[in-house]
């Protein structure tokens, strides 16, 4: 049995390429949304935040031989759990993850910060209209540091989401809720919409629509925020489903 880190678009096809090797599976999601696409694949779908304690014994109960890790680039903690479960399970850990883009970004204006912090050091020096693309997660550390300025934040249009926003002071003038990715065309339309003029953004990979948020902002002259992931010392990785069938 193989546990599916799941809750990305990349799980998804894992979880297509492994119906079609008819693999027994199960995917392990953390929010309602992320069981909702689960579920478009396998009815084997668990949704709950799984601590290393809660890995070790779901392993073992379950007889799994294998996590693929298809969590999000930015979901360091979990990814760090599913290690070290793996190593005191003594099963194969797989990690997918596309490449970089950063390297394939032809605009001089962009700033590359580590974290969340230094991204809002540099926004509240910077545009009045600030764009949020880096999801809902984090907006409270937003609306925390940086001050004075109009923020509006791009989420996904879920109701647990909107009243999140809504809880830690984001309005309906504040909240583009609409489900991605999104081309370039669109991006430089709502920029527009918005009147904006800083955008803060991950550095997701190609199905999270990366290059197309960037390349609207060269289109724009707007500066752009980028987060960079977290380096971590993954032990097993792979970057395509082409890998991936090698090793499943």
């Amino acid at each position: 049995m193989i546990l599916v880190l799941g809750g990305t678009s990349d799980s998804i096809e894992i979880c297509n390429l492994l119906n079609q090797y008819k693999l027994c599976y199960v995917v392990s999601v953390t929010t309602s949304y992320g069981e909702e696409l689960a579920r478009k694949c396998t009815d084997s779908v668990l949704l709950k935040k799984l601590t290393i304690e809660d890995m070790v014994d779901y392993i073992k109960e379950h007889s799994i031989t294998k996590i693929i890790d298809a969590t999000h680039p930015y979901a360091v903690e979990v990814s760090r759990n599913a290690i070290k479960a793996c190593e005191t399970s003594e099963i194969e850990y797989l990690r997918f993850e596309r490449e970089s883009l950063i390297n394939k970004i032809d605009y001089d204006n962009k700033y590359i910060v580590e974290d969340i912090e230094e991204a809002c050091k540099i926004a509240n020096n910077l545009g009045n209209n600030i764009f949020i693309g880096t999801g809902s997660k984090n907006l409270h550390l937003y609306k925390e540091m940086i001050k004075d300025k109009n923020l509006i934040a791009r989420i996904l249009p879920t109701s647990e989401v909107l009243i999140n926003c809504e809880e830690i002071g984001f309005n309906a003038d504040n909240i583009i809720a609409m489900k991605g990715p999104f081309s370039e065309e669109m991006n430089e339309v709502t920029y527009r919409q918005y009147n904006i003029d800083l955008v803060i953004t991950k550095e997701s990979g190609s199905a999270g629509g990366f290059l197309e948020k960037v390349n609207a902002c060269k289109k724009l002259n707007i500066p752009v925020i980028i987060i960079k992931r977290k380096g971590i010392n993954y032990p097993n990785k792979v970057g395509s489903i082409e890998e991936l069938k090698g090793l499943i």
